[in-house]
């Protein structure tokens, strides 16, 4: 599921950061529905898009119709490189982290982070199982497809999940806060306007989701769309500074 443990932030949630870290591993483990538009023709992707829509692809597959599980359904777009960082070397530097009993904050985190290459980071979008998570998809699955977002994913649906679940919209660089910010408005022009927040890789490594011990909060920017103002524009917050940053 990801931390992107399917709750939108600010709900409580009864889990530890330790049960949605395995989780989310386990997802990444279980097969994954790929469109890859480095690969595959383009004429091929509407059909694909109709036969896996999130709403209706379970998590859990279907063991007697022998339908296998599915960790997540992916969008690769032109412009995707798998991530190139040292998650092991990451790891390492860690337990030392946490061995030296030096306070682990974001900064500390964001350290490591560079130091090891591991940058990447992705938007993510809590929405109810149903036709608006399915069109939200659509959205964003498109301009994966036009080479607009490298890599797009959304999880299956998961009944243990409280009927939620969660879009992922990837950038190289968590610590380029134009980067950041230029992917929120690739992800505003497709007409998503449900609120976003944003969580770098390096958390996901290390296990910092909702109810970590350290006390971080799992999300580092927060968007909500404004339908007031004209032009319409998202407010972005840093939950690090608690500065907008738009």
């Amino acid at each position: 599921m990801e931390e992107e443990e399917a709750t939108a932030d600010g709900e409580e949630s009864p889990f530890t950061a330790e049960t949605y870290a395995a989780e989310a591993m386990a997802a990444d483990m279980d097969p994954w529905i790929v469109f890859d538009s480095r690969r595959t023709p383009r004429s091929e992707f509407d059909s694909w898009l109709e036969s896996n829509r999130p709403s209706q692809v379970c998590r859990f597959g279907d063991e007697e119709g022998g339908v296998s599980p599915v960790g997540w359904i992916a969008v690769l777009g032109m412009n995707h490189c798998p991530s190139s960082g040292d998650s092991t070397g990451l790891q390492e530097s860690w337990e030392k982290l946490l061995a030296s009993g030096r306070p682990v904050s974001f900064q500390t985190v964001k350290e490591l982070a560079l130091n090891h290459g591991v940058l990447t980071g992705k938007w993510l979008m809590h929405l109810d199982s149903g036709f608006k998570l399915d069109h939200a998809w659509e959205c964003v699955a498109r301009a994966a497809l036009d080479g607009k977002i490298s890599l797009v994913k959304v999880s299956p649906h998961n009944p243990k999940a409280g009927g939620k679940q969660v879009i992922c919209a990837y950038n190289q660089n968590f610590t380029e806060e134009n980067e950041v910010i230029r992917l929120d408005s690739v992800i505003r022009a497709t007409g998503v306007k449900c609120a976003l927040s944003y969580k770098p890789d390096v958390y996901t490594h290390l296990g910092i989701y909702r109810n970590n011990r350290w006390k971080l909060c799992p999300t580092i920017y927060e968007s909500k769309f404004d339908l007031e103002c004209v032009p319409r524009r998202s407010h972005i917050v840093n939950k690090v500074t608690n500065l907008e940053v738009t």
